[in-house]
């Protein structure tokens, strides 16, 4: 199972994770009180070890900003978290060429089973709310495609989360003090899912 450490945007979250390792880490390139701009993001990337991931979150952002940051080298997959569509999807595929994983809101069954040509899906209760959705409605879930499980997680349901078995748990505000990264509470989260999966 799959880690991924949304929402960094200080030197230290970096060395956080560089040290913790987790799979993915996110840069919030969209408005959320977790943003940060391409200038950053740079510069955070160069800190980062090679073996994590980055992935850049967007909202409905115009195409050609996404391909300006991967050509700076930043990030290795795309999450659009906004309305894009399978037209937008499929160019941004096209121009892009490296994975992206689609946000869906999970608000009842139907949202569980959509089609998409993105490579991911990620269910979520709502960008940021730090809100679980309904679990149970996982359940229904019937398709071979990937998918990672974000909103909500924290230290207190992190061992149920993993019993979903996702492709990745994404965390970000169930790790984070007073709306910073908490190196301990990374640290639990991370631990708890490599002792419990293979």
């Amino acid at each position: 199972m799959k880690i991924k450490i949304c929402g960094l945007s200080r030197e230290e979250d970096i060395i956080f994770v560089n040290e913790l390792k987790p799979d993915f880490i996110g840069f919030v390139f969209a408005p959320s009180k977790r943003e940060i701009d391409i200038a950053k993001a740079y510069k955070l990337k160069k800190l980062l070890i090679d073996s994590i991931e980055v992935v850049g979150i967007f909202v409905n952002s115009p195409k050609e900003i996404i391909c300006d940051i991967i050509k700076e080298g930043i990030i290795d997959m795309i999450q659009l978290h906004g309305e894009e569509n399978e037209y937008y999807i499929n160019e941004i595929k096209n121009l892009c060429n490296i994975p992206i994983i689609k946000a869906l809101r999970v608000q009842n069954m139907q949202d569980i089973n959509i089609d998409t040509i993105a490579d991911y899906i990620l269910y979520d209760s709502g960008g940021g709310s730090g809100l679980c959705f309904d679990w149970s409605l996982l359940s229904q879930y019937h398709k071979d495609k990937p998918y990672f499980l974000a909103g909500g997680i924290n230290e207190s349901n992190i061992s149920q989360a993993i019993k979903l078995n996702p492709y990745a748990i994404d965390v970000s505000s169930g790790v984070e003090t007073k709306g910073i990264k908490d190196f301990n509470k990374m640290a639990y989260i991370i631990h708890t899912i490599r002792e419990n999966t293979i």
